[in-house]
């Protein structure tokens, strides 16, 4: 007779949670395991400030020391490669917009006039001589969504350095077939 083994509530949602992720993300192959240079590095300063705003630093890494710029670099080289265009053409729009409504680069900023100038991007309501109708905010969602991915992603994405966000959410590092998904 088989004996059968339970799964706890818990260990299903990690091993879901694992495999979810596995699953949707693709690796990409960078030379030497550093990320094919895509940005600027104005550019990636401006990537390593927006990830510390959409996740900030506190008793837990923020999106900079998560590793979240390095993801979106070695995704922008990869499996997101069709986003080059996208990023580049929105961190300069952004930069104009921040040199326009505060006379200073965003990176010059105090984190609550960045925070606020996120939120002008995010509603729609970035000046139209810069921005098209509804650009800002789709810049904003795409940016966001790939710091999200960074953050909660496997560490073998390029993000999630040392397991920031899993050790934030006090999970176990996620096994399947007994071996860990990094």
């Amino acid at each position: 007779m088989k004996k059968e083994s339970v799964l706890s509530r818990r260990r299903f949602l990690q091993v879901s949670t694992a495999a979810a992720v596995s699953s949707t993300w693709l690796v990409s192959c960078a030379r030497n395991g550093q990320p094919e240079a895509v940005l600027t590095a104005h550019e990636k300063a401006l990537v390593e400030a927006i990830s510390d705003q959409i996740i900030p630093p506190d008793q837990d890494p923020g999106g900079k020391e998560a590793g979240v710029p390095n993801f979106i670099e070695i995704q922008l080289a990869g499996p997101y490669k069709r986003f080059q265009k996208d990023y580049k053409e929105g961190l300069a729009k952004m930069e104009a917009t921040s040199n326009a409504l505060r006379q200073k680069s965003f990176l010059a900023l105090s984190f609550d006039e960045q925070t606020e100038l996120l939120v002008v991007l995010e509603g729609n309501r970035a000046p139209g001589s810069i921005w098209s109708s509804g650009e800002s905010g789709k810049f904003f969602r795409m940016i966001r969504d790939h710091c999200m991915q960074g953050f909660y992603g496997s560490p073998r994405h390029g993000g999630n350095r040392n397991y920031a966000s899993w050790k934030m959410l006090k999970l176990d590092y996620p096994q399947i077939c007994g071996r860990n998904v990094t």
